[in-house]
Order: C-alpha cells, then structure tokens, then sequence
C-alpha cells in the first residue's frame, strides 16, 4: 500500500477505527469507479486507506461497491477489512450504514470516516480529528473556514442514530445536523483542502 508521510502526531490506537468510504461508481466520471481512479501512479482508495493509517488509525475498514473486484485486484489494501456494499448504488447512506455494522463485535469505540474521492485532505487533518477523540460520546469534524466538512469522528454510541438516518448521499449529515451543539469542530483549513473528484474536471487535482 502506498502510504503518505506522516505528518501528524496522532498515535495508533484500537479504540477508532478508520471507516473509508469508497464505494461510488463516478456517475458524473462517465462511470469510472471512484476507487479506481489513479493518484500518485495508484488507486485512489490505496492512497486513501494510506492517509487513515499514517494519520494514526490501526484498523481501517474501507467500504466497496462499484467494481469491488477490480479494486482488489489492483489496489494493495493488505491489513484493510474490505467490506462490500451491494447497495452502493443507494448513494453513501448505504455504505456509512455497510461501514458502521462492519465494526460491531470489534472493539472500535469510534469511527474516523472520511471519503475516498477527497485526496487533498491528508494525515495531518485526519490526525487532528483522531486526536479529538474522548470515549464513545465523541462526535468531532473537521472544518474548513469554520464549515463543517470530513473526516468525522463518531463515537460508537452515535452509531445506531447515524444509521437510522443516513439515506440516499446524505450520510451522516442529518444525524450532525440535529446535534451540531455537540459536534467539536477541528479547524484544518490551513493543512488540507476538502475538495471532491466529482467531475471530469475535478480530475486536475490528481497527480
């Protein structure tokens, strides 16, 4: 697995578990799996999980759907839970829903989510956010300019209502929306840029 250089100061730790979201079929990419799409001469998804993992994460699990085979096939996820989303056509709802069940029964107490297609946001953004980390009560995000935007921490005792809730690609954001007094803000502006590959040409932004 390609891993980027570790920037933060956030140490493993068993207690969060990186959830990377990886399962979109690139609609507006003229169907191109976003996992599959290549940054620095490797999958997305490879450089993706790498960020999770150098930010601190011990246990990542990444969420796939559109051409799951041919990601693991290409991609070196060694160490990664694969876990695969037969609804990821549904939208991200599906896959935080997919990606939150993966983690029951394994000891995580929180889950650091972030998205696949957004390669900008590296390990010293994502550390900041895992150090935000408490107990299970934990819901943190990182912000840009004080907007709310990912990774996002949730406590497990989040998880339930984050489920219940998590519809179409909305994800998590009603859940955050109902309890945003609760939610710790991490600025992270100034290390990352929360861009997205949604179109074609969003793919300037990859190398």
């Amino acid at each position: 697995m390609t891993t980027p250089r570790p920037t933060g100061t956030a140490r493993p730790t068993d207690a969060v578990a990186g959830l990377l979201l990886a399962a979109g079929g690139g609609r507006r990419l003229g169907g191109r799996p976003k996992a599959l799409l290549e940054h620095r001469g490797r999958p997305l998804v490879e450089y993706a999980a790498g960020v999770l993992r150098a930010a601190g994460c011990a246990r990542v699990h990444v969420v796939l759907g559109a051409g799951a085979d041919a990601v693991r096939e290409r991609a070196r996820l060694a160490g990664c839970v694969l876990v695969e989303n037969p609804d990821w056509e549904q939208g991200m709802g599906s896959s935080l829903r997919a990606g939150l069940a993966s983690l029951a029964g394994t000891g995580a107490r929180a889950a650091l989510v972030s998205l696949v297609d957004q390669p900008g946001i590296g390990p010293e953004a994502v550390a900041r956010v895992l150090g935000a980390y408490v107990d299970e009560q934990t819901l943190a995000s990182a912000a840009y300019d004080g907007v709310r935007g990912h990774p996002v921490l949730l406590g497990a005792a989040h998880w339930a209502g984050v489920a219940a809730t998590a519809t179409g690609d909305r994800g998590a954001r009603a859940y955050l929306r109902a309890h945003a007094r609760e939610i710790r803000l991490i600025e992270c502006g100034e290390v990352a840029r929360p861009y997205d590959i949604d179109t074609e040409a969003d793919l300037g932004h990859l190398q």
